[in-house]
């Protein structure tokens, strides 16, 4: 079915918010994978704030151009069936989710990715980024790393106060 030109102006505006507010908005390919499946990506995207979204390439061409930071994005990668995943909290998370969900979908492919900054990157430099650890992840490690030695202390005071109190008993029994 059709859109009206006013349904097609809301989608260009909402699709040039979803640009606008996104770290990384990641481009894929998306033929032969059923509508089931792109339901799944979408429910799946959601658990870490990414939205996925198929939508005309001339619209999303639209949206970018009538964005002032985005203005210079080179598009002529836009072509084909593909869809949209925008996340306006974590650069990785979208590229993430859909290089997970293609593991078990061959038939989504990246086709690059445009940035905060208006840059548009290769599909290679996606599929790099897809395999860094989300932002959570990454200060889960730097709190790992920092309580590293305060446990390590503990463990050191614990394990000689054990000993101090076996020896204790070893006397107290003899």
């Amino acid at each position: 079915m059709a859109l009206t030109k006013n349904k097609k102006n809301d989608v260009v505006a909402e699709v040039s918010q979803l640009i606008g507010d996104s770290k990384l908005t990641v481009v894929a390919k998306y033929q032969g994978t059923t509508v089931k499946a792109i339901q799944a990506l979408r429910k799946e995207g959601k658990t870490n704030g990414t939205k996925v979204v198929v939508v005309k390439n001339r619209l999303v061409i639209k949206a970018i151009e009538s964005n002032e930071t985005l203005k210079g994005v080179d598009v002529s990668a836009l072509t084909g069936q593909l869809l949209y995943a925008f996340n306006d909290k974590d650069e990785v998370a979208p590229a993430q989710i859909l290089d997970r969900f293609a593991k078990n979908n061959p038939s989504i492919q990246f086709v690059g990715a445009i940035t905060a900054d208006g840059q548009f990157m290769s599909a290679d430099n996606v599929k790099a980024l897809a395999t860094l650890p989300s932002k959570n992840e990454l200060i889960a490690q730097v709190v790992a790393a920092l309580l590293s030695p305060v446990h390590d202390v503990t463990n050191a005071l614990s394990g000689n106060l054990h000993a101090l109190l076996d020896g204790v008993g070893d006397k107290a029994t003899a």
